[in-house]
């Protein structure tokens, strides 16, 4: 399988599944997501595949939405209603990232450069994140005048004191900082991303797939009992009000644009080590 926007490729028990929209920093168009459900499913529905890598190629694994890409499913001047971007919003957004998180399969999303605001719906519904040392995470729709993103992991990653910090200043997590809080479980330098992501997927794909597709779930029904997917829900409704009011005032979806999410984007993609 092989999409303008999404690559996949099996090898031995390992898919890996690229995001390939590098000259926009990966950043997300609904028929991209589209695509990368379909890997994702596909993925899933193949017996030799035991571990799932998600990764990026260029200097960014995802700047998010792209705003211009998921105004509409192809119109040129969409006629906004909250209905209608309820409606896009809880398939390609919510119900995408929840599947995947619940795919019995190990999944490892690899890391380089930012993962900005929708980035994460793409690495958090993953089991494990390797980030290069030069990863950055964030998530700064305040400024758009939104409370998060739609699918609110950002409690159950980061800590409920950690979450407000992250979402009331919009600034980015190191990869460093992410590592400390739990929600990264290895920092590599960047030239290493692939390399370590690959051997750790190929550690895991020699266990028994039905005893990694029992550890995955004992973890996610957890998680479940704790409260997640009930929370998770609930926010995305409280997401929508925040659409609602921009609506209201300004007839757009959002407030404003992100200026400083593009200054981050246009940043050189070096190592930390190498002053980035």
């Amino acid at each position: 399988m092989e999409t303008t926007f999404i690559g996949y490729e099996v090898e031995g028990r390992i898919a890996t599944i690229t995001l390939n929209r590098a000259e926009a920093a990966n950043a997300q168009t609904l028929p991209m997501l589209d695509d990368l459900d379909e890997a994702w499913r596909r993925a899933a529905e193949d017996d030799e595949v035991r571990v799932i890598i998600l990764q990026g190629n260029g200097k960014h694994f995802s700047a998010g939405h792209d705003i211009k890409g998921v105004s509409s499913d192809g119109g040129e001047a969409p006629t906004w209603t909250l209905a209608g971007i309820y409606a896009t919003e809880s398939r390609r957004f919510l119900e995408y990232s929840l599947r995947w998180r619940n795919i019995p399969k190990p999944s490892i999303a690899a890391v380089q450069g930012v993962c900005i605001a929708g980035g994460l719906l793409l690495a958090w519904p993953c089991d494990l994140i390797i980030a290069a040392d030069n990863a950055k995470f964030s998530d700064p729709v305040v400024n758009m005048g939104i409370g998060g993103v739609e699918y609110h992991g950002h409690t159950w990653e980061w800590g409920a004191r950690k979450a407000k910090e992250m979402l009331f200043t919009g600034r980015s997590m190191t990869a460093e900082e992410a590592e400390r809080l739990g929600m990264v479980n290895k920092v590599v330098p960047l030239d290493d991303l692939r390399t370590e992501t690959r051997a750790l997927a190929e550690e895991i794909a020699k266990k028994h797939p039905f005893a990694l597709r029992q550890a995955k779930r004992a973890v996610n029904q957890t998680l479940d009992v704790q409260g997640f997917y009930a929370a998770v829900q609930s926010v995305f409704d409280i997401h929508q009000t925040g659409h609602g009011n921009a609506l209201s005032e300004s007839g757009l979806p959002i407030l404003m644009l992100l200026d400083d999410m593009k200054t981050e984007i246009a940043k050189p993609a070096t190592s930390s080590k190498n002053g980035s």
